[in-house]
């Protein structure tokens, strides 16, 4: 079968998975567009979809019988609605991070999948689908023991003057607050920020960097450095420490040289190249599923429990070095 896939929001990454469904993946086609910039819709299809019908608004492209499925990809404030609406007409839906801008949003989208009864929503962490990241969670799961703590970094080499402090959560640790809790099976109890000497490329309204501790259930540590201003990469580090022995991420796939007196490996400074191909094996992943009509991988109790505690996170920014509980509702049978 193949899965008629509607995007809503053709901007950078609608366009890339656009290009990843129609130009190399199996079991999709593009065949709807939109976008609240219509050229940008219309640029989209001359380029990778040329049989794809442009649509006037995201609740159309979803009611659309040439539609199967849908992918959000679009400003986050449009998240919620647009998945809310794909959740009524029984569609399949990919949803970029953020699931909804508040935790408040996300939970009418849990409400509303649950009331369905069935799995309909896939939220875009791709951390998950990450060789290094499946290694590391077999590791830890099956060879270094219980995890005690975890020591990791986030570091960018710059960001633009609109980047500001409460980002760092948002946009930043978002993704190892939603990795974290696949890869230790467990849930936040707490978080507490702690910023060290301002950086000198930092801004006035930025505090980077700054280091979040995380408390889990099960009492693991885990100490995150947000860098993002570090100047020399993209530099993404994890270390579990376990009752048996530590674990570490692998390094991106690199060619190391001896070259002007010196041992070298290049340091990938994009985002997009370090994880691209977590990109094709998570829409593979939701192709796969939404032709059974339904979704898998990271759930909307995942994209809920991520706002949650990115909301603990940002208030613990403003109380330095407090400690700010995370406590979380029950957990809805449909995602146990």
């Amino acid at each position: 079968m193949t899965v008629r896939i509607g995007i809503i929001g053709t901007g950078a990454i609608g366009r890339d998975h656009a290009r990843r469904i129609n130009q190399v993946l199996a079991g999709g086609k593009v065949v709807a567009l939109t976008d609240v910039n219509r050229e940008s819709a219309e640029a989209v299809r001359a380029a990778i979809a040329p049989d794809a019908e442009i649509f006037q608004s995201g609740e159309d492209l979803i009611a659309s019988p040439l539609v199967d499925a849908v992918l959000v990809t679009s400003w986050g404030a449009t998240h919620e609605q647009y998945v809310l609406a794909a959740i009524a007409a029984g569609k399949p839906c990919f949803c970029e991070k953020p699931l909804a801008t508040t935790a408040d949003g996300a939970k009418r989208i849990v409400d509303a999948e649950v009331a369905s009864g069935k799995r309909l929503v896939q939220v875009g962490f791709m951390r998950r689908y990450d060789a290094g990241y499946i290694a590391l969670k077999e590791a830890v799961t099956s060879r270094t023991g219980a995890p005690i703590m975890v020591h990791a970094a986030h570091r960018n080499p710059t960001v633009p003057e609109h980047y500001v402090t409460p980002m760092a959560i948002h946009d930043t640790l978002i993704h190892e607050i939603d990795v974290f809790r696949w890869l230790l099976d467990d849930d936040y109890v707490s978080a507490r920020v702690i910023f060290p000497r301002r950086a000198a490329r930092s801004h006035g309204k930025l505090r980077d960097p700054q280091v979040v501790v995380l408390e889990t259930a099960k009492g693991i540590v885990i100490d995150v450095e947000i860098f993002v201003n570090c100047h020399y990469g993209y530099d993404i580090q994890c270390e579990v420490v376990g009752e048996d022995g530590i674990a570490r991420l692998p390094e991106p796939m690199a060619v190391q040289m001896r070259l002007n007196a010196s041992l070298q490996n290049p340091i990938l400074t994009d985002w997009k190249d370090r994880f691209i191909a977590s990109y094709d094996v998570e829409l593979q992943d939701f192709l796969k599923a939404a032709a059974r009509g339904t979704a898998t991988g990271p759930t909307s109790w995942d994209g809920y429990v991520a706002a949650i505690t990115s909301d603990a996170c940002v208030t613990a920014q403003e109380r330095e070095g407090e400690a700010v509980a995370i406590t979380l509702p029950a957990r809805p049978a449909l995602y146990n």
